[in-house]
């Protein structure tokens, strides 16, 4: 995320604000030091670095950098912003056990992954994957419009998408599927009212999709959700969608139903990172497209963001409570020390 993003939401500030940025260019950590930096996940930058540039600063606005309790300690801070949808690289316990409140931007990529599921749906009933990996593999093209039967697809009108969480992402996934004709349900055990999808048990779920997209938060308990098991359950021939989070698959298991022909074909854009020096085994697994981890690489995703973050400094300089506030518990009386 460039520093140039927060430009104009902190230019309307005026001059109630000061603001110094720091812009990492490298994508390169050092190794955890310290119990807080090893709390810290998908992070760039040194901890040292971002603590040495925050001193004297109020307000600490960040995307990946990491927040440590040794970045915490560096000014006296009265708020930190993350502009990510998890503040997965902030020390939320040391920043709460030093009064300092913490803000989040959920769902501002719930648009962007959004589009990429229906791409990724669009995609698989059309076998453009196989299709695309004949070329590869040194298939000619057809030479008649008449050719190409191996490759023959569906229309949405006829495919049932199962979403599986039906939290930010999948409320903006249904209405987008259902424009296009799917039939669309969820399941979500949090979630009674799914708006633009029939809400059913997981059972159902399964048994009925030709598409399952997972949309899932990940956590400590949910950790391959999606594992033998589940993808046994599945229709015969269906697809699956990951644009959540690779802890919630069993990658194994996958390959595994893949193999068998349980699963026609599988888009993913996480994937679990494989031991140095080895190839991610799902790269070259016929029906099988991949994608970087772009879910969320819009600009629009980077401008939502900054905007959602200036928002909460501009919330403070106003003495009122913030939106998205992670740790509550650190205001006091409804308000935030200005």
């Amino acid at each position: 995320m460039p520093a140039s993003a927060y430009a104009e939401p902190l230019a309307r500030l005026g001059d109630r604000v000061d603001v110094t940025s720091v812009q990492i260019d490298s994508v390169a950590f050092p190794a955890p030091r310290t119990e807080s930096e090893r709390t810290l996940r998908e992070y760039v930058g040194d901890p040292a670095d971002i603590a040495r540039a925050v001193a004297g600063q109020d307000v600490l606005i960040v995307h990946g950098a990491p927040v440590s309790s040794q970045v915490l300690d560096a000014a006296p801070l009265r708020l930190v912003c993350c502009a990510r949808g998890g503040p997965v690289n902030v020390d939320v316990a040391a920043a709460t056990a030093r009064g300092i409140p913490v803000v989040n931007t959920p769902g501002k990529n719930a648009e962007a992954v959004a589009e990429l599921t229906i791409a990724f749906a669009l995609l698989l009933i059309r076998a453009v994957p196989r299709a695309s990996r004949h070329l590869l593999d040194g298939g000619g093209f057809s030479e008649s419009v008449f050719d190409g039967k191996e490759f023959f697809g569906r229309e949405a009108a006829s495919v049932t998408l199962g979403l599986v969480g039906f939290g930010r992402v999948g409320r903006e996934v249904a209405p987008r599927a259902r424009a296009l004709g799917f039939t669309v349900i969820a399941y979500d055990p949090q979630v009674h009212d799914a708006a633009d999808a029939e809400p059913v048990s997981l059972d159902v779920l399964l048994d009925r999709s030709d598409i399952v997209s997972l949309h899932a938060r990940a956590t400590a308990e949910n950790r391959h959700m999606f594992s033998a098991d589940l993808f046994a359950r599945m229709r015969p021939g269906a697809c699956f969608i990951n644009t959540a989070r690779e802890s919630l698959v069993d990658e194994a298991a996958l390959s595994a139903a893949l193999a068998a022909g349980t699963l026609s074909g599988a888009a993913l854009d996480v994937l679990e990172r494989p031991a140095p020096g080895e190839r991610q085994p799902l790269l070259d697994t016929p029906g099988v497209f991949v994608t970087p981890h772009i879910g969320g690489a819009t600009e629009e995703t980077l401008n939502r963001g900054a905007r959602r973050a200036v928002a909460a400094v501009a919330s403070l300089l106003a003495g009122q409570v913030p939106a998205d506030v992670l740790n509550p518990q650190v205001l006091q009386a409804g308000s935030v020390r200005t």
